[in-house]
């Protein structure tokens, strides 16, 4: 198995990325717009997202509140371009990088979210990142996270035995991101987050592995 860097793997799957998003994921289709409809409908509130993509969960969100003011980061500079293509009349600023080291500022947003983005890190790397995000949030703001989720300790472990595994095998040891899919547990998310400063985290909703959560500031 070749283990590709994070950007490099979006990047060369850029044409097909949105009809595998949609239709090889399970309940894609039913849970990219209810993870919309979880956002806030205020006109001109400021929401951040976190690995944005191409921008699928904001295809449904910009139905429901098209004035939204909408800051996406990620690593796949192809993925930022077609998303600047398909909302040229939006207030959509893009930033290509990482949004563990781009600063998010404090008291921004009053909500953020990530979808399918976030099952590849540690639960150490998680904590920093939420505590960050935390931060960032306006007082009352929230998280909203769908993602795809381990089903108990022994999946979580496997995967990243087997990550450092490959790793070690390939001789990467650059401390690059590269894409395999290790997903924490609904508890250890829950945890990372409880861990970052969210006061409250609950489940509000479920498609076979894929979980969405609401972190409240």
């Amino acid at each position: 198995m070749i283990l590709e860097k994070m950007d490099e793997f979006f990047d060369n799957r850029l044409e097909g990325y949105e009809d595998h998003q949609l239709n090889g994921i399970d309940s894609a289709k039913i849970f990219y717009p209810y993870t919309a409809s979880q956002l806030p409908m205020t006109e001109g509130c400021n929401v951040l997202d976190l690995g944005c993509g191409t921008g699928l969960e904001l295809n449904e969100y910009f139905k429901l509140n098209p004035l939204a003011v909408i800051t996406g980061i990620d690593l796949a500079n192809g993925m930022l371009r077609t998303l600047k293509a398909k909302f040229p009349d939006k207030q959509l600023t893009l930033i290509n990088g990482s949004y563990f080291e781009v600063p998010f500022g404090e008291n921004v947003y009053d909500a953020a979210v990530s979808v399918e983005s976030l099952h590849h890190f540690t639960l150490e790397q998680k904590i920093l990142l939420y505590k960050k995000l935390h931060d960032s949030l306006k007082e009352g703001g929230y998280f909203i996270l769908t993602d795809y989720m381990a089903e108990n300790d022994e999946e979580e472990k496997k995967n990243f035995l087997e990550l450092s595994r490959l790793k070690k095998e390939l001789g990467i040891c650059d401390g690059e991101f590269y894409h395999y899919d290790t997903p924490l547990t609904r508890t250890h998310e829950t945890e990372a987050l409880c861990a970052g400063g969210f006061s409250k985290v609950e489940v509000l909703n479920k498609w076979q592995s894929t979980n969405i959560l609401k972190a409240y500031k």
